[in-house]
């Protein structure tokens, strides 16, 4: 018990580190959203791609009010419609010191 705390503090304290140098820090759901649009049409899935051997091109950050809102931006996008697709992951979590871009 006492090596699972050990080891849970000492993860704690390299987050710590990150976070004194301004870094950007998240909590993610783990269900995900998948959308892709090839033929323009969004087709969403509940199943992640990032485990398969596709690449990760970037990751945005999106305000909107749900999952249904985000959806419907990211449906047009290049990635959606050129057979790639896009993970929806909510943020549940993000440190709130960050500035502000």
């Amino acid at each position: 018990m006492k090596e699972k705390k050990d080891e849970q503090e000492s993860l704690l304290a390299q987050d710590e580190v990150l976070r004194k140098r301004g870094v950007l820090m998240a909590a993610v759901r783990t269900t995900v959203t998948t959308v892709r649009a090839w033929d323009g049409n969004p087709t969403i899935t509940g199943h992640a791609i990032a485990s398969s051997n596709v690449p990760l091109a970037g990751f945005s950050i999106i305000e909107a009010a749900d999952v249904d809102e985000v959806v419907r931006l990211v449906a047009g996008t290049p990635c959606a419609r050129a057979k790639g697709a896009i993970e929806i992951r909510q943020i549940i979590a993000i440190n709130d010191d960050h500035p502000r871009l």
